[in-house]
This record gives C-alpha cells, structure tokens and sequence, in this order.
C-alpha cells in the first residue's frame, strides 16, 4: 500500500513539472499581490511578470502585461524571492571518511541523490537556491555544492550554471569540538586543529608558485580557495573560534563565510571589521553541545547593529526546510529590522554562493525564483502556496498529490540516506 501511494506521489510530481514546463512557453503574470522585491520598499497591489525563466517586469497596478500572459490573481497574497538556504544535508550526500582529517578534494556533488523527497520537502518550505554540504567532523570535510531546486534526473542538472568550470560550490572547513577526536589523522587540541590547517594552506602556495607541476587534486582545491574563486564555508562558534578563522583568513588571503557563530554577539564588531560574512541559525529548542551554549535570537541583531553582512541557514536536519521562513520572524522578535531579517533569507544568503546576481531579489532579468504566501511572511499562520524556480512551478500546496512533503513526518522520508547536520 505504502508503496503504490510513494508511485502516486511521484507522478503526481512529474505531472505538476509537465504542467509547469507547459505554461513557461508563455508569459505568466501575478497581479494584484504585495510585492516584497528585497532590493527596495514593499509594493502594494503589485505585478510581476516571468518569462522563460527570468522576471521580465515588476512593478505597480499600471505595470504593463503581456496579451498573451497567464494572469494570476495574487489579490491578499505575498510575493517574494525564493529562499536561499546557504547550509543545508539534505540530498542524502556525504564527505570525508576516516582515512585523515581533511579531504578538500572530497566532492558532496558525487554522492547527492537528485530524486530525493527532501529536495520536494526543502520546496514547500520556499527554498529554491541552497548550498549542500559534507559534514563538520573533520576539519576540510569536502567541497559544498550550490543547487537550484529544479525537478532533475541529473545533479548536475541542478547546478545553478552548468558552465561553472568544476567549481561547483565552497569548501567545507570546520573548528572546534567537531573534529576533536584526537585519535588517528584528526586533532585533539584545537591548537593542533589550526597548525594542520596552516600547514595545508603553505603546502597549497607552495604547489601553487610551481611552474610545472603533477596533478594534485587536494592542492589544485587549495589552489582554487587562495585564488578566490572558491569560498570557505567554515563551521564555528565560541568567539575565540571564530576569531582564529578570521586570523586564518588574514594570514592566507581567502574568502570566508562564517556558519552558525554561536557567539556573534560577543564579537559582531571584529566580524564586521573584518568584512566576513555570517550564516547564522534559529533554533527554538534549547540543548545541544556546551561550545553553542550562547547561541541565541539576538545574534542577527547584533550582526546587523555592527553593520556585518548576515544571512540565515537551516542546517537541515537540524531545522526543517520546511521551517525556514520562521527564522526572519525570530530575528525580527530579538531586534532585527524587517528589512534585514528578509535580506536575511535571500539575497544575503545568495551573496554568500555569489549567486547574487541570478537569486535574491525580485530585479528584472534575474531568475524568476519565487514564493506566494498566503499572508506576510513573518506571521506564524502564513502559508507557502506555491514556490516557483526558474520561471516553473515546482509546488503547489493546493496540489493533493504535495501533502506528504508538507505535512510528512519522519516515515515519509525514512528511505532516505539523511546526513546528519552538523550543528
């Protein structure tokens, strides 16, 4: 029994695809809805219009529309950009084994699952842009991958560009209690933590200043992170943590965002001056590890008062996907500006994949990436009705065949291989 509904879930999946695929041939208009565009103030009874997968149009009730548009009447609805998720597991994916302490040539591209329900469950929650990552229990667990929430067959068909060059997303790197095992290849002390990762860096200008050289996959990874074009998404949170990555990142030049940063409160103004980005996490439960023991709501707004770039991430499964949208109203209810708090959930989160050019904000000519909510999204009784990716609509609550995803408890996605967060 279980089995033939699974079946009907699924095609009831690929028939909304086709649908969608269908309508992307003309364009599609929303009228009348609140427009949260991100980039600038709200619009009341506005109008957006997509078109073969960008926003061609968004404005006010005279913003022309196309004869040919679908309209979609958006009267008591919000629309807003699709949320970008910048540290997540889901997909089923995994990194580094226990074979050493740090694997940057690790790729979590190769082992992601692109049929998984938790993409499907990840979209009802309004998440269409997210960074999958490998695990924290080393300090370079591997390389993240950056992904676009469409319906795929292929991981690579998921990827936000497919001309990215083998660079698919960040490199993973963690300290702190994570990877203290002080057993085998891994670490014991946290001094030792940042001694190896020091001597990886060295060793990777090293490689690097050398005119002819063999292929090293881990180096060339290293290689990629000094030179800018990859980004270190590196796991930390007691203050003192965090300002060993920022002196990491003085001493080799690279680019860093900082992920869950338990104690920003007490370090806001160092992370502001030193132009590091943060992805920060809501949780509402309390418990967890002793090194996260000040974690709190007002993170976001002590970030935000220091003038440093932040952004929000579910960690998933440590929060839900389908509970994201509720860390703006957290960081709102502990000081956040409106404002900022959305950007929180956006486009910061997509200048931190450097996606902020396709994602974040409702501009002419970026991806029509995009949610319609049943009312503001700060409220706790608003709905996601519908996420749209690239112009397709890929959920529809009102669609029976989405339920298991949006209301599904753990026996729904019991068949996947979930990796831990790493929170």
């Amino acid at each position: 029994m279980k089995s033939i509904m699974i079946k009907k879930v699924l095609l009831g999946a690929m028939l909304l695809a086709t649908t969608s695929l269908t309508a992307q041939d003309t364009p599609v208009a929303i009228r009348g809805a609140t427009l949260i565009p991100i980039n600038g103030p709200e619009i009341a009874n506005g109008v957006l219009v997509v078109h073969r997968g960008k926003i061609t149009a968004i404005g006010g009730a005279g913003t022309a529309i196309p004869r040919n548009a679908t309209i979609i009447n958006g009267t008591g609805k919000v629309v807003m950009p699709g949320l970008v998720d910048t540290h997540s597991h889901i997909g089923g994916g995994d990194g580094g084994d226990g074979s050493a302490a740090m694997h940057p040539d690790v790729r979590i591209v190769d082992a992601i699952d692109p049929r998984s329900d938790t993409f499907r469950k990840a979209r009802t929650g309004g998440v269409t842009t997210v960074n999958v990552m490998p695990g924290s229990g080393h300090l370079m667990s591997g390389q993240t991958v950056y992904l676009k929430l469409r319906d795929a067959n292929r991981t690579v068909d998921m990827l936000p560009d497919k001309t990215m060059d083998g660079i698919y997303g960040g490199l993973k790197m963690a300290n702190g209690t994570n990877s203290l095992r002080g057993s085998g290849p891994f670490p014991g002390t946290r001094g030792r933590q940042t001694a190896m990762m020091r001597a990886l860096f060295i060793r990777a200008q090293e490689y690097q200043a050398k005119e002819e050289k063999s292929r090293d996959l881990q180096l060339e990874t290293m290689v990629e992170v000094l030179e800018g074009k990859r980004i270190v998404h590196f796991h930390t949170h007691t203050h003192y943590d965090i300002l060993n990555v920022i002196r990491l990142k003085e001493e080799f030049g690279f680019r860093v965002v900082l992920h869950h940063v338990s104690d920003a409160a007490l370090v806001a103004e160092e992370i502001a001056a030193a132009g590091v980005p943060s992805s920060i996490i809501s949780i509402d439960a309390p418990g967890g590890k002793l090194e996260a023991v000040n974690l709190s709501f007002e993170a976001g707004a002590a970030l935000e008062r220091a003038g440093a770039d932040v952004g929000y991430h579910t960690d998933d499964g440590i929060t839900d996907s389908r509970l994201f949208l509720r860390s703006a109203a957290f960081g709102v209810r502990a000081g956040m500006s409106r404002a900022k708090a959305l950007e929180a959930m956006t486009l910061a989160g997509a200048r931190m994949l450097d996606l902020q050019d396709r994602v974040g904000s409702l501009e002419v000519g970026k991806d029509a990436d995009f949610l319609i909510l049943s009312g503001d999204p700060l409220s706790v009784y608003t709905l996601v009705e519908q996420t749209w990716v690239e112009g397709l609509k890929v959920y529809d609550r009102a669609d029976p065949t989405q339920k298991p995803y949006f209301t599904g408890g753990y026996d729904v996605f019991r068949g996947e291989t979930y990796s831990h967060g790493d929170h």
